[in-house]
């Protein structure tokens, strides 16, 4: 390998260091439970060190060493994070450290320091995080820093996605209408249709889709209220083996299972949490909260198709609509770029071209409708 490709590898790997460390800081900050406050600045402190092998290896080739600034997808994880606090973020956090947690092994600078085993250990500790573990932090501190992983996913994709499914859905219906050539006032009653219809459309899907999720839920868990009750040695041997599996010493998962079998209602809820993968105080969260949520997020989407009617009339507005969709279609998939990895000009592109691409068919099939049935 030459001295100008181990250049930019370093510069790379140190790069990515820097990001790292600059992200756990920011959950760090914004993190209001002091223990899982601790541990991000420990995993931040991990990542600055890192990034000193890289800056020692730059050193010793002779290289200017500089600083890199933050990237742009961590200034944005940053302040989603303090915006939004770090539940927010976090999937999308585990899902880069899952995917970097081999980028070492074949790197023998890296190996040579230790990284590999630390970079997955890192994965291994926002994976122990979410999840909980007996003798850590409570279940449901920790379950939270997932988002609503269980009933419906990342909030932030969801988010983003959300907007896209509005944009789009209403771009094109928008387009459709405009192709068979209809007046200016059809098109925009067109659209605020859409618009309303399929922003009730998502809130009633997603408080179907939360609600039904909560009573599986109490169904499960009366179920295993009932086994509790019938058979508390069994649940208890059940409880040491969770525990076991999570790398507890026989004796004291034994001894934790025993304590938590002697008060049935703490036995219920600890068996709900661990075995169950279920948070009892939340159960998937609010339907109707979701719904609202699934409704706003929805609505902004399929607004931008029509702005262009509210400053201007006929043609003119369908162009200025179809440039703001254009714009917002192309900033949701840099906004795609926070979760996937991909960089955020392939991405915005992307984005626009599968946009505009479906407003260019139904527009097609509009204009030949139309033609059609004007004769």
């Amino acid at each position: 390998m030459t001295d100008a490709s181990n250049e930019n590898r370093f510069r790379e790997n140190l790069q990515g260091e820097v990001d790292g460390a600059r992200l756990y800081r920011a959950l760090a900050e914004a993190e209001p439970n002091p223990d899982i406050a601790k541990v991000y600045a420990r995993l931040a402190s991990i990542e600055e060190a890192h990034a000193e092998v890289w800056r020692k290896q730059l050193q010793a080739m002779g290289k200017s060493i500089r600083t890199p600034s933050p990237g742009w997808r961590t200034r944005a994880l940053s302040f989603l994070a303090r915006r939004f606090g770090p539940a927010f973020v976090l999937p999308v956090i585990g899902g880069i450290e899952r995917v970097d947690s081999g980028k070492y092994d074949t790197q023998a600078e890296a190996v040579a320091s230790g990284l590999p085993q630390a970079e997955r250990s890192h994965a291994r500790i926002l994976q122990a995080i979410g999840q909980g573990l007996p003798n850590g932090m409570q279940g449901s501190t920790l379950a939270r820093l997932e988002g609503r992983h269980r009933s419906g996913g990342n909030a932030l994709r969801a988010a983003v996605l959300g907007a896209n499914d509005g944009l789009v859905s209403n771009l094109s219906l928008v387009a459709g209408v405009a192709g068979a050539a209809v007046e200016n006032q059809t098109l925009l009653l067109t659209g605020i249709a859409g618009l309303v219809a399929g922003a009730c459309s998502m809130a009633m899907g997603e408080w179907l889709s939360v609600n039904s999720a909560r009573e599986l839920y109490q169904g499960q868990i009366a179920t295993e209220a009932a086994e509790l009750e019938q058979a508390p040695e069994e649940e208890q041997e059940e409880l040491a083996l969770i525990y076991q599996a999570k790398g507890l010493p026989q004796d004291e998962a034994q001894r934790l299972a025993a304590q938590m079998i002697a008060n049935r209602a703490t036995a219920l809820d600890t068996l709900v949490r661990e075995e169950l993968g279920i948070d009892p105080d939340e159960l998937g969260g609010s339907a109707w909260s979701a719904a609202a949520t699934s409704f706003a997020l929805f609505a902004i989407g399929a607004v931008f198709p029509l702005l262009g009617f509210v400053f201007f009339e006929g043609a003119l507005a369908v162009q200025a609509g179809i440039v703001a969709s254009a714009a917002a279609l192309f900033a949701i998939g840099a906004g795609t770029s926070l979760f996937t990895g991909r960089g955020l000009l392939f991405s915005g592109l992307r984005q626009l071209a599968i946009g505009l691409g479906s407003a260019a068919i139904t527009y097609g099939i509009g204009r030949l409708v139309g033609v059609s049935l004007g004769g």
